[in-house]
């Protein structure tokens, strides 16, 4: 009986690939939908600290139970990488996060998405002021692509008035608290792996933003309508557990480069699904903002590569 080729080495690396790429894809998409849930949240006239709590609060029992798995499996962590997983934690998913959520509350998901999508830059700009790391002309290249990209679509939703002033600004602190997250997490997650890193973090974050919660806000505003609820699990489900592990997945299938490339629909995505379900226009000067930011960005992840 001869063997099929769908049997073959080959075949099943392809598959494997095929697979990997569809999670990154799906992954970038399912967190970038968490804006456009965030909007519809707003909508019952909850804050950023109950949003983030709710967030929190429906994400931290799946994180809590990987936390509690891979401490079982895995060696014990010195007290020193301990501070520091606090520190990440603190920063990398509690305060980005945070700054983020507040400044949907004053701009578009589409201008908050290309925003966040600067991660990158700020990485390399940290790298170059910080660590006194060399840029490029190419570089140089991809950070004016990416970055006149945002002006662009920023000009054009000043026009709309509001605090898009204020809201640009938080999500860019947003996008900087994360970019220190990825520089500080490169070398731990290499000794502790990412899957025990991510749930660390993410339990030392939920428990900040619970904190958070009761210190500023009284405990009745956990009673909400049951809206707030559903559209809360999907946020802490749907827009946070399931994007990071199938990230997780894609990049091992797939590599980092690969997946992170995948991860351009993200803005793409975001700008659509604010114009289907928040009925934000989509117009001619938002796509080419957009296509400038992922052409720097696209750019940006082939010198990277190539170095």
């Amino acid at each position: 009986m001869t063997k099929s080729i769908t049997d073959s080495p080959a075949a099943a690396v392809q598959a494997g690939m095929a697979g990997g790429l569809a999670l990154a894809i799906v992954g970038a998409v399912l967190f970038s939908t968490k804006a456009v849930v965030a909007k519809l949240l707003y909508r019952y006239h909850i804050d950023a600290v109950t949003l983030i709590a709710f967030r929190m609060l429906f994400s931290l029992p799946v994180f809590a139970a990987v936390g509690i798995w891979q401490m079982r499996v895995g060696p014990p962590l010195s007290w020193g990488d301990r501070w520091r997983l606090i520190g990440m934690g603190l920063i990398g998913y509690y305060l980005s996060s945070f700054l983020d959520f507040l400044g949907l509350q004053y701009i578009t998901v589409g201008l908050e998405r290309l925003i966040l999508f600067l991660t990158p830059t700020f990485v390399l700009l940290i790298s170059a002021t910080v660590l006194k790391q060399h840029i490029g002309r190419l570089q140089w290249l991809a950070l004016a692509l990416a970055y006149a990209g945002i002006v662009l679509v920023f000009l054009h939703d000043l026009q709309g008035g509001g605090n898009v002033v204020l809201g640009s600004l938080l999500v860019l602190g947003s996008a900087a608290a994360y970019a220190i997250y990825l520089l500080a997490s490169g070398e731990m997650v290499r000794r502790i792996g990412a899957l025990r890193l991510v749930a660390y973090a993410m339990c030392v974050s939920s428990a900040a933003c619970l904190i958070q919660f009761f210190l500023l806000r009284p405990a009745g505003m956990l009673v909400q309508p049951a809206p707030v609820y559903w559209l809360s699990l999907v946020n802490g489900l749907l827009c946070t557990v399931a994007p990071v592990f199938m990230t997780m997945i894609a990049v091992q299938r797939v590599g980092a480069g690969i997946a992170s490339q995948a991860g351009m629909v993200g803005p793409v995505s975001t700008l659509f699904l604010g114009a289907v379900i928040l009925a934000e226009p989509v117009t001619a000067w938002q796509l080419a903002g957009t296509a400038l930011v992922l052409a720097g960005i696209w750019l940006l992840s082939k010198v990277k590569k190539s170095a």
